[in-house]
């Protein structure tokens, strides 16, 4: 939350510069072939046609929203997170606006580019905007999605990754290293301009409980009334910047071109893998084929809750003019310090990454000096996937703990696990894999929930882009502390003193490497 990053020697940046760059260079390597020559037709027995409609679906519910009210319901497991994008994208009618930091092709990546695919063949307008930096697919498929008349891509601050080769990423590392830094870490999905999800998770198999070797345990937001409005309106002033640029400004294959002027772009190979029982089990599209019953459950046993005072807060697409190096704030920075020096009793935190800098430390020691009860889980060394965040975090670890918080380290083999995996995957591996924290969640006195993209670290401070939503809802409240507070239980999570921390629970290599990172400045973790 630093406001006032001290500027970095010169030669940490050449060592950062230099990190930085072998990792981009292997972003080179060829990605593989996505799809199979299987001539099979999976699809000839799965029904696509809808008895109904997603205006239909929230027809009884019109006078709540017509009274300012937003349903929310947070989505705690991967599962239900997953089934949720594919119901909306099946009864989707006019628009589909999409946001994400990181959109994999893997197996739930291409299922989900399935559904926005179908969508735009049944007239829905779809809007794609993904961060340039971790954006995995290839120059021809991106062109090929985009060529369909109601797609269309856009990627944000492409300095880094699309249509760049190494000279010009280097260049670009070199001469604005802070506009290189500046990312888009929004996440929303929103339908027909009535319906999003928000919050800590990205399109890939382990955001949703599907990879077989290393999972997250996250967590969303679904909103179904005028909050959905407001973030549309924030997805609208990121697509009309100038650091959103369409695709075909950035890529050129001559080979596609010439077969796209020729004929429409096919996406039959993209359909057979989607309806393939091996890559989308039949149980799963069953269970997607059920919610619109499970939505109405959910309403009717009262999980939705239905509040006039739901708060969506964005940064400002480029997030700050850089006139503080690697500093400037944001927002939501601004909007997470005021909500969180208001706390009287409690403040329970979940962040995968925890990176603290003067001002933070500061703000959690008044608290605590204030009688407040703060308590943060964050990831281990053993469940961390970032092991340059992890040394940010170890090197203040003691600071942290000296202010008087109390500091949880999730386990990798957490119990909790066995409730945010699919049962479907569970059943298929013979190991459990490993889990991570994800979450980015805040209440406080049992009464204010936060849930959104922001990490409590200088980048989500600072650089990226984050966006928040506030739930002032005791209900709501108890439901995510109390979720958050097993997850802080010895069976889920270790307790970090000043005397012990769990480092240790990995072998010596991982340790060493963490170490190694230490030549990392925090500002950019």
């Amino acid at each position: 939350m630093n406001q006032l990053i001290q500027r970095c020697n010169i030669n940490t940046l050449k060592i950062v510069t230099l990190v930085l760059s072998l990792l981009f260079l292997s972003a080179c390597t060829p990605v593989p072939e996505r799809f199979s020559n299987d001539s099979e037709d999976y699809c000839k027995d799965i029904s696509f046609q809808k008895s109904t409609t997603l205006t239909k679906q929230l027809a009884p519910y019109t006078h709540y929203i017509e009274d300012g009210k937003t349903g929310v319901y947070v989505l705690e497991q991967g599962t239900e997170a997953m089934f949720t994008r594919a119901w909306l994208s099946e009864h989707a009618e006019k628009t589909i606006d999409v946001q994400y930091f990181i959109f994999s092709t893997d197996n739930i990546g291409l299922l989900a580019i399935d559904y926005l695919v179908r969508a735009a063949e049944r007239g829905v307008k779809v809007r794609i905007l993904v961060d340039d930096i971790m954006l995995d697919a290839k120059g021809d498929e991106l062109l090929i999605l985009n060529a369909h008349p109601n797609i269309t891509i856009k990627i944000y601050n492409p300095l880094v990754n699309t249509g760049k080769n190494i000279v010009q990423k280097l260049t670009n590392l070199v001469t604005d290293f802070h506009a290189f830094n500046q990312r888009m870490h929004n996440k929303t999905f929103t339908v027909d301009s009535a319906v999003s999800i928000t919050g800590g998770r990205n399109v890939a198999d382990e955001y949703f409980g599907y990879d077989h070797e290393y999972n997250f345990r996250d967590r969303d937001t679904l909103l179904v009334g005028p909050t959905a409005n407001n973030i549309e309106e924030s997805f609208n002033e990121f697509w009309q910047h100038s650091l959103s640029v369409p695709v075909t400004d950035l890529l050129t294959d001559k080979e596609t071109e010439k077969t796209l002027q020729k004929e429409a772009p096919n996406f039959q190979k993209l359909h057979q893998y989607a309806c393939n029982p091996t890559n989308f089990l039949p149980e799963v599209r069953a269970q997607i084929e059920a919610m619109p019953a499970a939505f109405k459950k959910a309403v009717d046993d009262g999980d939705v809750h239905w509040l006039d005072n739901i708060e969506y807060v964005s940064d400002a697409p480029g997030k700050n003019d850089g006139e503080v190096f690697l500093g400037g704030g944001g927002i939501a920075t601004s909007k997470l310090i005021a909500l969180i020096t208001q706390a009287k009793k409690s403040v329970t935190i979940q962040t995968p990454y925890l990176i603290t800098t003067d001002l933070s430390k500061g703000i959690l020691k008044t608290l605590v000096d204030n009688g407040v009860e703060v308590k943060i889980l964050t990831n281990s060394l053993a469940s961390n996937d970032n092991l340059e965040a992890f040394s940010g975090y170890q090197r203040d670890r003691d600071a942290l703990l000296k202010t008087g918080v109390n500091i949880y380290e999730f386990k990798p083999d957490a119990q909790i696990r066995q409730k945010v995996m699919s049962q479907e995957m569970s059943k298929q591996l013979a190991q459990a894999p490993i889990f991570g924290l994800h979450a980015k969640s805040m209440v406080i006195d049992g009464n204010l929930t936060v849930i959104g993209t922001f990490n409590l670290d200088p980048r989500s401070a600072n650089l990226n882009t984050e966006s928040i939503v506030i739930i002032p809802s005791t209900t709501v409240a108890k439901k995510v502390e109390g979720a958050m507070l097993v997850e802080m239980q010895p069976e889920n999570a270790w307790q970090v003193t000043l005397d012990w921390n769990p480092d240790h629970q990995v072998d010596l290599t991982k340790r060493l490497k963490v170490k190694s990172r230490i030549v990392v400045p925090k500002s950019i973790l």
